[in-house]
C-alpha cells in the first residue's frame, strides 16, 4: 500500500483508500516555521487579519490552497475551497508567550461538527488557560473521512503558524467525545509522526474502543509519545460506552505501553462533563510542567 505524506511544499499526493474511522491516512508534516516575528501588545493580536480578544472567541474563514483541496477530496469528496476555524482564547492571551492548544474533534455521528463541539470545553479551557481550537470547512463532505478531517486541521494550523510561527513551539492536546475521542487518539498519533508536534495529552471522553494503540503502531511516532498523558472520562451509568469496556480501553492502552493513563469515573451516562475537562487539563499541565 502506497504511503501519503503530506508537506506544505509540494501537492503530490499518493492515496490511500479513504476510511471512516480506520487508519489508512498518512500523517501531514506541519509546518515548522523559522521566520523572524515582531508584536506588539500595544497594537494588537491579530490572527488571519481579524483582530483577537483576550478572553473572547474567533470565528474566521481562511483559503485553502489546491493542495489540501486534492486531499480532502480523497474517495469522492467535493473540493473545499474555504476552512473554517473556530478559537476561544483565555483571559490575559498574549501571542508572545506560549500557551497550550486543545484541539477539538468530534464524531462523526448525527451530523456533528467539531465546531459544533468546541464550545462544550470553552469554560474549563478559559479556567486553565488554554486556547481552544476546532475546524471544518464551508460545505459538508460527502463521507467524513479522516483525509478530510486531517487536510482542514493541518490547514487551520499552518494559518496559525503563518501569522504566529512561534506557535509550532506550543504543547497540543487532543479531545473528542464518544466517536470524537477516537477520531481524536488517531490524529494524536498521526501529527505525532511528524517528531516536530509537541502532544501534550488526550481526553477522551466515552470512549468504547482503543484506536490510539492501532494508530500507533501505524504511523510509528516516536516511542516518547507512549508518555503522552491520557485521561479517561467514563459515566459510571454509560449504555453506550459501559464502565467495563471504557476499562478494557484503560489496560490496552497500557498493555501497549502507554505510562500514563488514568481512567476517571463520575456519576452520570453518556455525558461530557465540564469539571472532568478540567482536571485533565491541569493534570496534562502538571505532567507537562507547562
Amino acid at each position: 500500500m502506497k504511503t501519503v505524506q503530506i508537506s506544505f511544499r509540494q501537492a503530490r499526493l499518493r492515496p490511500r483508500v479513504p476510511t471512516r474511522e480506520g487508519h489508512n491516512v498518512a500523517p501531514c508534516a506541519l509546518l515548522v516555521a523559522a521566520a523572524s516575528f515582531f508584536f506588539s501588545v500595544g497594537d494588537g493580536a491579530t490572527l488571519g487579519g481579524h483582530q483577537v480578544q483576550s478572553g473572547g472567541s474567533l470565528d474566521l474563514q481562511f483559503p485553502l490552497s489546491n493542495y489540501f483541496q486534492e486531499y480532502a477530496a480523497q474517495g469522492g469528496n467535493p473540493r473545499p475551497t474555504t476552512g473554517r476555524a473556530l478559537l476561544f482564547f483565555p483571559n490575559g492571551f498574549d501571542p508572545a508567550r506560549s500557551w497550550p492548544i486543545l484541539i477539538v474533534t468530534s464524531t462523526t455521528d448525527l451530523d456533528r461538527t467539531s465546531i459544533m463541539d468546541a464550545p462544550w470545553y470553552r469554560d474549563a479551557a478559559i479556567k486553565e488557560g488554554w486556547v481552544v481550537l476546532a475546524t471544518d470547512t464551508a460545505i459538508r463532505p460527502r463521507a467524513d473521512s479522516l483525509q478530510w478531517r486531517l487536510s482542514i486541521l493541518t490547514a487551520g494550523l499552518r494559518m496559525i503558524r503563518t501569522d504566529w510561527p512561534q506557535s509550532a513551539q506550543w504543547p497540543v492536546a487532543f479531545a473528542g467525545f464518544s466517536g470524537g475521542a477516537k477520531r481524536s487518539g488517531i490524529l494524536a498519533a498521526m501529527l505525532a509522526s511528524n517528531r516536530g508536534f509537541k502532544i501534550c495529552g488526550m481526553f477522551l471522553a466515552g470512549i468504547n474502543s482503543d484506536r490510539v494503540t492501532a494508530a500507533y503502531k501505524d504511523y510509528q511516532p516516536p516511542t516518547d509519545f507512549l508518555n503522552t498523558p491520557i485521561w479517561i472520562s467514563s459515566g459510571t451509568t454509560d449504555q453506550i460506552a459501559p464502565p467495563g469496556t471504557q476499562e478494557g480501553v484503560y489496560y490496552s492502552l497500557k498493555r501497549a505501553g502507554f505510562k500514563q493513563v488514568r481512567l476517571e469515573k463520575f456519576f452520570g451516562g453518556h455525558a461530557l462533563k465540564s469539571a472532568e475537562i478540567q482536571r485533565a487539563l491541569h493534570w496534562f499541565r502538571e505532567v507537562g510542567k507547562f
